[in-house]
């Protein structure tokens, strides 16, 4: 009894730090920004309780809405376009060859760069006249155009090319992914391959019916880390390198929007209300994901209802011809 009550002291112990860091950085700000949410507070005068005030204000805010607007369509193209170059690039340096070192060092090196200074680098990797995107895309082509006989995307004064810009700085900082993405394909059990080498499978069929849903969990978690962060990617560029413009607006994510009003605009209540509104699109972003998720799952994972040609339903039809004297065998089950 001796051991277990030092057993749990120590264990106390050892998660003391963490529970206090939860506490104090996490749960507490939670609520203080739930409870500014319903008030009025500008830092000067005290709270004011205003009720659902500040939720029809962002209703009827048209900043509001392009705002929303702007993340939801960045979420919807950036977090799948970041997934499908980890998995790509998981696929192709997942193996030991010559230079495989280098180029994963490469891929994941952009995520070292502190964000300020990345920012920084893009915007004189996009300055509309020396930068050396739109100089690289002059080559081939006349009097400032490209070789295809087009103006060169203005990224800092065009609204659509500004948002593209956006999208394609955050596709370049998916280190993390594909740290993790390179773990798991690598501990994937080679006797799969080698059944479908055996079968002469295709490379197609191999990622179709063999890597993608042994994959299929670790995507999923990341898909959903994605999108919660996804509101976040958004924000350091936006403020450095547009500056939320072009006018009206083009790049003015949510995260821009809570932290203009909150820390220039001095309007606490309604920024914690808008940063509500982003906890509940996160949190319908991953219901909905989970749930696409577990419908996937019924129908391609191994064993699950939807896919009986699982190893376990393999097995039992084995047994099954066992049991009644058979000698049939399933190329497929092998």
């Amino acid at each position: 009894m001796s051991v277990d009550r030092s057993e749990r002291r120590q264990l106390a112990l050892m998660l003391a730090p963490y529970s206090v860091g939860l506490l104090v950085l996490v749960a507490a700000p939670f609520a203080v920004t739930v409870g500014l949410a319903f008030a009025e507070y500008d830092l000067i005068r005290p709270p004011r309780w205003v009720g659902l005030g500040n939720f029809r204000q962002l209703a009827a805010d048209p900043v509001f809405r392009v705002a929303l607007t702007n993340s939801l369509v960045f979420a919807a193209i950036a977090v799948p376009a970041r997934m499908a170059i980890a998995l790509g690039l998981a696929l192709l340096l997942h193996r030991r060859a010559a230079g495989v070192g280098t180029a994963r060092t490469a891929a994941v090196l952009p995520i070292a760069v502190p964000e300020i200074a990345y920012g920084l680098l893009w915007l004189w990797l996009f300055n509309p006249l020396y930068g050396p995107v739109n100089q690289l895309l002059r080559v081939g082509g006349d009097n400032g155009l490209t070789a295809l006989g087009r103006t060169p995307p203005q990224w800092l004064t065009d609204p659509t090319d500004a948002r593209a810009a956006i999208i394609l700085m955050s596709l370049f900082t998916v280190g993390e992914t594909l740290i993790i993405l390179l773990a798991a394909r690598r501990a994937l059990p080679a006797e799969a391959y080698e059944l479908a080498a055996i079968e002469d499978a295709t490379g197609w069929d191999v990622f179709r019916r063999v890597t993608l849903p042994l994959l299929a969990p670790v995507l999923a978690l990341l898909a959903v880390r994605d999108t919660i962060q996804s509101l976040h990617f958004s924000f350091v560029p936006a403020l450095v390198v547009t500056g939320g413009g072009p006018p009206p607006y083009a790049t003015t994510y949510l995260s821009l929007f809570v932290y203009r009003n909150a820390f220039e605009y001095l309007r606490y209540g309604y920024a914690a209300a808008a940063t509500l509104v982003m906890l509940g699109l996160t949190i319908a972003a991953v219901v909905v994901q989970l749930r696409l998720v577990r419908r996937y799952g019924r129908r391609h994972l191994p064993g699950s209802a939807g896919n009986p040609r699982g190893p376990d339903a393999a097995a039992e039809r084995r047994r099954e011809d066992r049991s009644r004297g058979g000698v049939e065998v399933d190329v497929g089950d092998r």
